[in-house]
């Protein structure tokens, strides 16, 4: 080449090269063979790149979970760009660098299509089995009510059974209970408060000695027996130790017992009422006189016996009602007057009445309490002088209805109405279930006045005639 040649080409914009010699020509020809080996390798390479890129194209949308996935296509397409190959290699590659880059574009709305219907797919999973669930709770629910509603049926068949098998035996157990065996029944706190402390006193002496006697004799007082039947009930021990040379202390026991029921049984004559008699009930407020009034016609009907009642407590309220609650249970007619009457008035209509039906046994309730002596006194007088001028031809009797619960005072009762009335007979109420039932033989001891009637129940039927050896029997378990 020559010069001009070079310049003209170099202002054409020529690659201008200089002559080459035989030996660069054959290592031109050497390195042009490498290159159509290299071209041909690399050919193979681009063809299973393309393929690889394929199989990438395929599996990114089905395995990317992320948006990061455009970044792997565009790691791909620079790894595929540096390669040179031929034209329809380039155009191969280029396609399928495209149809990566367009997956790569839209994998992010698959993607989120797909999050979307998988967390649809999970969001209905949950609700399937939340609505499961609650059917089962629903379920459960159900079982849960129904078997406690059969546990509550169960129990309530139970308790009713009980009842029922309670009041079979509560029936069964009152059928053979006779007056006897309530009244044994009724005497048990009684006899546990008398004999109780008396075992208690002999189960400390080994010997019999005048401590011994004093202690016992403390003993019967606080069991309500009062100072001077417990001291008359001593001083009998003392001699009876004596006379049959007694030394062991366990035998006054027995002995102790054989002297009540001795009191018990001294001038207990039956009450026995001519026709026609009229009895005067009096007593202090809450011992329950009118009720008394009302079963001891219970009694006298039950023995045959024709029987009116006269309202003449006329200052109590409701004295009147209560009377004839009792009359209308028992059948028996009473006689009153309107509140506040004079209790004379009412005794003198009842008289006439009495007479003239041919009643064997007139009840009078009157408004005989201890106010103070002097107006006991007046009234009970004033109503004797009526019966005596209306009906001279009637018995009369005049009855105390005392509370047996309050021991003592209850003696103290009979002593203050005995002094402003001839009391001929006591009632004595509520010994069920009283330990002070030891005023029976107090009263029998130091009043001598009989007690006629004992009451250990609320029932018509639980007013008795007192029966001093039967009581003595129930009180000591003979």
């Amino acid at each position: 080449m020559g010069f001009l040649d070079f310049i003209k080409k170099t202002f054409a914009g020529e690659d201008v090269q200089p002559e080459q010699s035989q030996e660069q020509a054959v290592q031109e020809e050497k390195e042009q063979s490498a290159e159509e080996a290299e071209d041909q390798s690399g050919q193979n390479t681009v063809a299973e790149t393309s393929e690889s890129v394929e199989q990438i194209a395929e599996t990114v949308p089905e395995e990317t979970e992320s948006e990061d996935k455009p970044e792997k296509s565009d790691s791909v397409q620079l790894e595929i760009e540096p390669i040179e190959a031929e034209s329809s290699v380039d155009e191969i590659v280029e396609e399928a660098s495209a149809q990566s880059a367009e997956t790569a574009v839209e994998s992010p709305e698959k993607l989120l299509d797909a999050e979307i219907e998988e967390e649809a797919t999970e969001i209905t999973g949950e609700a399937e089995e939340a609505s499961d669930t609650s059917g089962e709770t629903e379920e459960v629910l159900e079982i849960a009510e129904e078997a406690e509603k059969f546990s509550e049926a169960t129990e309530a068949e139970e308790v009713v059974q009980e009842s029922q098998a309670d009041e079979t035996q509560i029936e069964e157990t009152e059928k053979p209970l006779g007056f006897f065996a309530k009244l044994k029944a009724g005497l048990n706190k009684t006899r546990e408060s008398i004999f109780g402390s008396i075992d208690s006193v002999l189960g400390g002496f080994t010997k019999i000695d005048e401590d011994l006697f004093e202690e016992l004799e403390e003993a019967l007082i606080l069991a309500d027996l009062g100072v001077k039947t417990s001291m008359d009930i001593v001083e009998c021990l003392r001699d009876r130790v004596k006379k049959e040379r007694v030394t062991d202390p366990s035998a006054i026991k027995g002995m102790l017992a054989e002297e009540i029921a001795e009191i018990l049984k001294k001038d207990a004559a039956a009450e026995m009422l001519p026709s026609p008699t009229v009895i005067l009930v009096i007593g202090v407020n809450g011992v329950g006189k009118t009720t008394t009034i009302g079963k001891l016609a219970h009694v006298y009907r039950n023995q045959g016996k024709k029987v009116m009642l006269a309202a003449a407590d006329t200052f109590r309220a409701a004295a009147i009602d209560q009377l004839e609650v009792w009359g209308e249970r028992n059948g028996v007619p009473v006689i009153k007057k309107e509140e506040k009457t004079d209790p004379a008035a009412v005794v003198f209509e009842a008289a006439h009445a009495a007479k003239s039906a041919g009643v064997d046994i007139l009840l009078c309730d009157t408004a005989g309490r201890l106010h103070n002596k002097k107006n006991l006194m007046e009234e009970l007088k004033k109503i004797a002088r009526v019966i005596e001028r209306e009906w001279p031809e009637a018995h009369r009797e005049v009855y105390l209805v005392l509370d047996a619960t309050t021991g003592q005072n209850a003696l103290q009762q009979a002593k203050l109405f005995n002094e402003v009335a001839e009391i001929t007979g006591i009632v004595l109420t509520k010994l069920d279930g009283t330990a002070k039932g030891g005023i029976v033989v107090a009263i029998k001891s130091e009043m001598e006045i009989p007690v006629r009637f004992i009451g250990v129940g609320e029932k018509a039927e639980d007013l008795q005639p007192f029966d001093a050896e039967s009581f003595a029997k129930a009180l000591f378990e003979l």
